[in-house]
C-alpha cells in the first residue's frame, strides 16, 4: 500500500556521553555481533541484515559425499578453516554464559544466539560419524591467489578431514569445546538441540583423546595458515573443562585433575590466549570451577591451575614475572600479523575473572602487589576503549564505529561491488587488478569487523594490501562481545559463580507498546532518544506501526554534526536524511540550540528500531 507523506515537527535535540568513558559500548556490541552476518557462508537466511551479501559456497562438500554448507569464512579470505571457527563458536558461547543478561538487556540475545547456531550447525554438519571430523573446505594458497567475493569463487572446494588414520586431536578437541559450550547456552531456549550438541561434544572428545595427534599434520593444507604450536594438550583439557561445565560429569572433573600436571594446565604460566594456545583460557575455567566448589579432591591441583591463571592476569596487567609488551600507549602486543585477537581474548579472560574474584570476595595476587576486581575489570576497559578510539591516532579499529575507522579492509566481500549491485563476475586474478589494487573506500561496509590494528608503536596504515594491520577475523570479534556486554549492561549484582540463568528471547508484539521507549543510549549523554508508537493499521494481511522519535538537547550547548545509528529499520524514514551509514539532519537545519528537540518518523512491520548516537559536536 501507499503509505502518505505526514508533515514532521521539527524542535531540537542531544544526548550524553556514555557511563564508562564516553563510547556507546551497546552500539559497539550490536556491530560485533552483525559482523559475523557478513562472514556467512551457505545458503542465507531470510533475516540476513548484511545485505551486499549472498548465496556462497552451496556446492561444499558434495565432492565427498557430505553437506558442508554453511558455517563462517574465517577472515577476509573465502576458505572455511575449523580450528579458528570452532574457538570462535566457543569464546562466543562462553560470552553468553556469563554476559548473556546483559545482552538480552541490550536487545542483542537473540542475534547473538543466531550467531552461535549459525557456527555450530555447521559443526554438526562437519561431524558426520563419531571418528570423523571435516576441518577445512577450501585451500589458501590457491584461495590466496585469487581475490573474489564469495559468491563468484572459482578455488578448489575440496573438503579434508581427520580420522582414526589422520587423527587432529586439537582439531576435535576444540571442536569438542565448541559443542559443549553451546550446549549451554541452548540449554533453555532448544533443550533437543543442546542435548544434540553434547552428543556430538562426547564423542568428539572421545575421538581427540583416544586417537592422538596434531590436525595439521593429517591436513597439512592447515600447516601456512593455522598451525598447531601448541599441540593437542591444551586442547583436551579445554574441552574437558567445558563438558564438565556443561553435564558435571565427575569424569571430565577427573580428567582435569588428573592430567593437568602431566598435560601442562599446571605447569604453564601463558603469555597468549587465543585459537592455538587454550591453557590460560582452561586455567581461568577451572580457576572457576575451584571458587565455586566443584573441585571435589582435586582441590590442590586446581589451585595450581588457578595460580596459573593468575600469573598470565599478572603479566596482562604488568605486575608479573614476566610481563606481557605494550605499545607505548598501553596496548597488548604480541605479533604483528594480526594483534588484535590478543588483545580482545587477554581483556575476556579479565573481565569474567574480575567478576570471579568480586563474587567470591577476592583479589588477584600478583608479585608486584595485589589487583582489586576493579583493578581487571578497568585494564580490560582500557583495551576495549583504545580499540574503540582512545589511542594516538584516534582510529577505531572497529569498523563502522566511529567517525574515524578503516575505510580499505583487507577483505574479498567488502572489497568488491556487491552482486546484488553488479552481477558481472568477478574472476579470480581479475579481482586483483579492478578491486584489491584500488585505492578507494570499500564498497560495502564490513560493520563491526576489528581488524588487525596497530604495529607495537602504535602505527596504523589503512591500506588494503596491509593484511598484517586490515585484515579481521571472527576470532578477533568473539571475546569482544562478552566484554561490550559487561561494559555496556554493567554487572547487575549477581553472584557470577553461580549458574547465570539466561533471560527469555522476547519477539516482542508492538502493538502492546504504547508507553515511550527509551532508545539504548547511555544516561550520561547530553542527547536523550524517545521513541513512541502513534498509530498503526493492517493492510494485505500485514500490521504497519508509525513510529515518532524525538531527539532532545539536555546540553547547555548548542548540537551540530549529530550522526544517528538505525538498525532494524524496516520501513521509509522522514525528518533525518541518510549520509553513508548514519543518519544526519535535514539540509536545512544545522544546528539544535540548548533544550530543543528534533522529531523524526518512521513506518514499518515490527517493534522498534534500534536507534543510537554514533557522533556529535557542543559549540
Amino acid at each position: 500500500m501507499e503509505i502518505p507523506i505526514l508533515p514532521i515537527a521539527l524542535f531540537l535535540v542531544i544526548c550524553a556521553p556514555s557511563a564508562l568513558g564516553g563510547h556507546d559500548y551497546g552500539q559497539a556490541l550490536s556491530k560485533s555481533i552483525l559482523f559475523f552476518e557478513a562472514q556467512r557462508s551457505g545458503y542465507l537466511p531470510h533475516n540476513q541484515r548484511v545485505t551486499w551479501r549472498a548465496n556462497s559456497g552451496l556446492q561444499d562438500g558434495k565432492a565427498s559425499g557430505v553437506d558442508l554448507t554453511g558455517g563462517y569464512y574465517d577472515a577476509g579470505d573465502n576458505v572455511k578453516f575449523g580450528l579458528p571457527m570452532a574457538f570462535t563458536v566457543t569464546m562466543m558461547s562462553w560470552s553468553i554464559v556469563e554476559y548473556g543478561k546483559q545482552m538480552a538487556a541490550n536487545g542483542e540475545l537473540g542475534h547473538a544466539l543466531d550467531a552461535v547456531k549459525w557456527g555450530t550447525d555447521y559443526l554438526i554438519k562437519a561431524h558426520p560419524e563419531p571418528y570423523v571430523l571435516y576441518g577445512e573446505v577450501g585451500d589458501g594458497n590457491t584461495d590466496h591467489y585469487c581475490w573474489q567475493r564469495p559468491e563468484d569463487m572459482t578455488t578448489d572446494r575440496r573438503a579434508y578431514k581427520i580420522d582414526p588414520s589422520n587423527p587432529g586431536s586439537d582439531l576435535a578437541g576444540e571442536t569438542a569445546a565448541a559443542m559443549a559450550a553451546a550446549s549451554l547456552v541452548f540449554r533453555h531456549y532448544n533443550p533437543s538441540y543442546a542435548n544434540e550438541l553434547l552428543s556430538h561434544a562426547r564423542q568428539l572428545f572421545e575421538f581427540a583423546d583416544k586417537y592422538r595427534g596434531k590436525y595439521d599434520s593429517s591436513i597439512t593444507v592447515a600447516q601456512k595458515y593455522y598451525r598447531s604450536v601448541s599441540g593437542y594438550n591444551d586442547e583436551l583439557l579445554w574441552a574437558a573443562a567445558w563438558l564438565y561445565e556443561a553435564t558435571n560429569n565427575q569424569y571430565y572433573l577427573n580428567y582435569l585433575g588428573e592430567n593437568g600436571d602431566s598435560m601442562g594446565g599446571t605447569g604453564w604460566s601463558m603469555t597468549e590466549f587465543g585459537w592455538d594456545v587454550k591453557y590460560a583460557g582452561v586455567q581461568t575455567l577451572v580457576a572457576k570451577f575451584l571458587l565455586q566448589g566443584r573441585a571435589a579432591h582435586h582441590a590442590s591441583v586446581f589451585e595450581r591451575y588457578k595460580e596459573k591463571a593468575e600469573n598470565f592476569l599478572c603479566s596482562c596487567m604488568k605486575k608479573g614475572t614476566r610481563n606481557v609488551q605494550t605499545t607505548p600507549a598501553g596496548l597488548i602486543f604480541r605479533q604483528r600479523w594480526n594483534n588484535m585477537q590478543f588483545v580482545t581474548s587477554a581483556s575476556f579472560l579479565a573481565t569474567v575473572y574480575s567478576d570471579y574474584l568480586s563474587s567470591s570476595g577476592g583479589n588477584l595476587r600478583c608479585a608486584a602487589g595485589n589487583v582489586p576486581p576493579s583493578g581487571l575489570l578497568g585494564f580490560a576497559k582500557s583495551q576495549v576503549d583504545y580499540i574503540l578510539g582512545d589511542n594516538p591516532r584516534a582510529t577505531s579499529y572497529m569498523v563502522g564505529y566511529g567517525n574515524n575507522y578503516p575505510r580499505q579492509v583487507h577483505h574479498r566481500g567488502s572489497s568488491i561491488v556487491s552482486i546484488k549491485v553488479n552481477s558481472a563476475f568477478v574472476s579470480c586474478r581479475g579481482g586483483y587488478a579492478t578491486w584489491y589494487s584500488r585505492k578507494a573506500s570499500d564498497p560495502n561496509l564490513l560493520s563491526g569487523a576489528i581488524v588487525g590494528g596497530p604495529d607495537a608503536y602504535d602505527n596504523f596504515a589503512d591500506e588494503r594490501d596491509n593484511y598484517e594491520q586490515t585484515e579481521p577475523a571472527t576470532y578477533n570479534n568473539a571475546p569482544i562481545l562478552g566484554i561490550l556486554a559487561r561494559l555496556s549492561g554493567g554487572h547487575s549484582g549477581y553472584n557470577q559463580l553461580l549458574p547465570v540463568l539466561l533471560p527469555p528471547v522476547n519477539h516482542p508484539d508492538p502493538s502492546a507498546q504504547s508507553k515511550t521507549l527509551p532508545s539504548p543510549v547511555s544516561s550520561s549523554t547530553p542527547i536523550t532518544v524517545e521513541q513512541k508508537m502513534t498509530s498503526s493499521w493492517t493492510a494485505k494481511g500485514k500490521t504497519y506501526y508509525r513510529y515518532s522519535t524525538k531527539v532532545t538537547n539536555k546540553s547547555p550547548k548548542s548540537l551540530r554534526d549529530l550522526k544517528l545509528s538505525i538498525f532494524r529499520l524496516y520501513g521509509p524514514l522522514w525528518g533525518l536524511e541518510k549520509s553513508g551509514d548514519s543518519y544526519v539532519f535535514p539540509s536545512w537545519l544545522n544546528s539544535l540550540a540548548a533544550g530543543e528537540s528534533l522529531e523524526f518518523v518512521y513506518i514499518h512491520t515490527a517493534s522498534p528500531a534500534n536507534i543510537s548516537v554514533s557522533s556529535y559536536t557542543l559549540f
